[in-house]
């Protein structure tokens, strides 16, 4: 009888390295990472003009588009967002809230009107169409004729109507204050799609903690408001003579051309007609105008004391830092410093990434936790100190993350908030000489969360996601991978020319992720898709171990292990009897064949204690099997 013997292969650990998408090139999309030689996206320019309706809280407006279709394909129509309709008691996002509730939850009493939609193609003798479908917060106009390929153009027109919410979802609304009203207007026009090579048209639905997906393109817009309010919004103010008496026209230059903050309404101006506006009646227009942005939001009030300074910018161009905010919002330990915060914020991403792009940086005060449009953010009007700093510095460092690199907020959140998150770590340490400081790189202290059994992947959509794990997955987790890819990995000057090869590549254009992790590869010039796989697209941990250090002849062998599902670099630092230490980096590649590995260490030296990752950049799950001998942390 013959004798049968089981066959087991020997296992390895190669499928951590493997690639885990489909990242090879095409003509749209470089496997370098860069945008291909045929890469392509559509255009959108807008004219528009709002009339607010202090009374009733309503805004009105009419909506002019000028679109470019530059795909390789005609398109029978166009896709808009109409985000106003998430505050509907029957919109998907009001229908798809928690019962208790979220910071998504908003007003359910608003939505748009929308009239008078007209729709043609740019060609003599073309039919104006008015056909349309609304569903939820989406919008489709057709057009009698597609609009051809590679350079048809489209006019897309229609008045819109909305009850501000007072409560915009934590990113837009208004707000009740002693001297008057506030509104922080986003969201407030029909915005137009992205058409992109990957999925067409990107029509996800506006359901609350997925923000927004825009193409660019230039705005005019104009704002019609009572005589006696002041109105900051993205972009340059184009009529500041009609619409601003001498006396702030004379200080907005003085705080053009000054490192410190100017007054352009003092406190005690605000709601002092006679000094402060032209005309004691009836309605301003306010016109402002932004070139190759995504996205436009204004801000309208009486009550706002005005400062200014300006921004200088490694060119050699200036910009300039305006903030707006109540009398409850004021004090050197508030709202006071909020234009010095804006002015330190953009002159130091520019500096160390890519110079920003916008004539002005407005941050306004409102009842809004912290949302960032182009050149404009919305944040607390209750922050202070440290508080105030961190969310302006996080909103302004969004006009990098998704404002310059336009990438698609409902579906890769982790792509601006997590690398916002991360350039905020190295803004906050050089502010003012640490004045706040960052705690970002102090990674173990999120080891509950990376051990817990209800946390999710980075890559888990922001609609998905279970709420309590946003800010991680979107936010901290992404930030530390970056950090862990520039000092722990790659190191410093390797990860810089990545990332901003990243950013100047696909600067206002629209990025993947696969596109991101292909351009840092080839531009560190690494292999990183144990990487990637690992920590952005799974939940695995990191917990490298020394298991001993025994005696090899003269030398010293030190056994190591990865006890987490995550591979990575050993940096050991060993330390002598003579009290002198060096280090030594082991490649990710001793864990492809397996978890085990012996490294022969060579030296004549007395070794008495070998540790993984001294400086703790690493977020290691178990800090108690990191250090040989162990007896030092059972003392």
């Amino acid at each position: 009888m013959a004798q049968v013997y089981a066959q087991e292969a020997r296992e390895n650990n190669q499928q951590k390295f493997d690639e885990f998408t489909y990242r090879q090139g095409s003509a749209f999309r470089a496997a370098s990472g860069k945008p291909g030689p045929q890469y392509w996206q559509n255009v959108a320019n807008y004219t528009i003009e709002a009339t607010l309706d202090e009374a009733n809280h309503r805004l009105s407006g009419k909506v002019n588009i000028h679109y470019i279709n530059n795909s390789p394909e005609s398109l029978e129509f166009i896709w808009l967002h109409l985000e106003q309709n998430r505050f509907k008691t029957d919109s998907r996002g009001t229908l798809t809230t928690p019962i208790q509730g979220n910071r998504y939850s908003g007003d359910v009493d608003g939505g748009y009107t929308i009239r008078n939609v007209s729709s043609q193609i740019k060609k003599r003798g073309s039919k104006v169409s008015g056909r349309h479908l609304i569903t939820d917060t989406r919008m489709q106009v057709f057009l009698d004729e597609p609009i051809p390929a590679r350079g048809g153009e489209a006019q897309v027109s229609m008045d819109f109507e909305f009850d501000i919410p007072e409560k915009g979802m934590d990113r837009m609304g208004r707000l009740q204050v002693q001297d008057g009203t506030i509104y922080a207007l986003a969201q407030w026009y029909p915005r137009v799609a992205v058409f992109d090579d990957v999925v067409g048209w990107n029509i996800e639905p506006y359901l609350g903690a997925g923000e927004f997906y825009l193409g660019y393109g230039d705005f005019e817009y104009k704002v019609t408001v009572p005589y006696d309010h002041i109105v900051v919004g993205s972009g340059e103010l184009l009529n500041a003579g009609q619409v601003l008496p001498k006396l702030l026209n004379d200080r907005m230059q003085t705080a053009a051309s000054s490192d410190t903050t100017v007054y352009i309404i003092k406190p005690e101006e605000v709601n002092q007609p006679a000094t402060t506006r032209p005309k004691q009646d009836g309605t301003v227009t306010w016109h402002f105008k932004i070139e190759n942005a995504r996205d436009v939001a204004f801000a309208s009030s009486k009550t706002f004391i005005w400062d200014a300074s300006r921004i200088n910018l490694p060119s050699g161009k200036k910009a300039m830092a305006q903030s707006v905010y109540p009398k409850e919002s004021d004090g050197n330990d508030a709202w006071g410093r909020s234009t010095e915060y804006s002015k330190a914020s953009i002159e130091h991403y520019s500096d160390k990434w890519y110079e920003y792009p916008y004539p002005v940086a407005v941050n306004v005060a409102a009842d809004i936790n912290g949302m960032e449009y182009p050149g404009l953010n919305f944040c607390s009007y209750r922050s202070k100190g440290a508080s105030l700093w961190n969310v302006t510095d996080h909103e302004f460092g969004h006009n990098w993350f998704p404002m310059i690199v336009g990438t698609n907020e409902r579906r890769y959140a982790w792509m601006d908030e997590g690398f916002n998150t991360f350039i905020n770590h190295y803004s906050s340490l050089e502010f003012n000489n640490g004045e706040y400081g960052s705690t970002l790189h102090q990674t173990r202290k999120y080891l509950n969360w990376f051990t817990g059994q209800n946390r999710e992947g980075i890559d888990t959509y922001p609609d998905v996601a279970n709420t309590a794990n946003l800010g991680m997955i979107a936010y901290m987790k992404p930030a530390i991978g970056l950090i862990m890819l520039r000092e722990y990995i790659l190191g410093e000057e390797r990860f810089d020319n990545a990332f901003k090869a990243y950013i100047h590549n696909w600067a206002y254009k629209h990025p993947q992720p696969n596109d991101f992790f292909n351009i840092i590869e080839n531009t560190a010039g690494e292999n990183l898709d144990w990487f990637w796989k690992g920590w952005f697209y799974g939940t695995d941990n990191i917990d490298l171990a020394i298991e001993n250090v025994v005696p090899y002849g003269n030398d010293r062998v030190v056994i190591l292990s990865n006890k987490g599902g995550l591979p990575m670099p050993v940096l050991l630092e060993i330390t002598y009897g003579d009290g002198s230490k060096e280090r030594k980096m082991l490649p990710v590649e001793i864990w492809q064949r397996g978890n085990q590995w012996n490294y022969l260490h060579k030296s004549n030296k007395e070794v008495v204690s070998v540790e993984i990752d001294p400086d703790k950049v690493l977020p290691d799950i178990n800090i108690a099997n990191d250090r040989w001998p162990n007896s030092i942390y059972e003392k």
